[in-house]
């Protein structure tokens, strides 16, 4: 399956309730981590809803 790689570049201070744990879901916590993740309609709403503070990557 593809991958995507997800990278924070936004912070979560002053962000809603519902974009810090969609944060946390993707396995983001600080500023500039990456993380892989097979691409799923699931892992695309949840970076659709934060795309502000994420840069995505496909990988593979």
């Amino acid at each position: 399956m593809a991958k995507v790689k997800v990278t924070q570049i936004g912070s979560p201070i002053r962000r809603t309730p519902v974009q810090e744990q969609n944060l946390i879901g993707l396995g983001l916590n600080k500023m500039h981590r990456s993380r892989e993740h097979t691409d799923t309609p699931e892992i695309r709403g949840m970076i659709k809803r934060i795309a502000h503070l994420l840069k995505v990557e496909e990988v593979g």
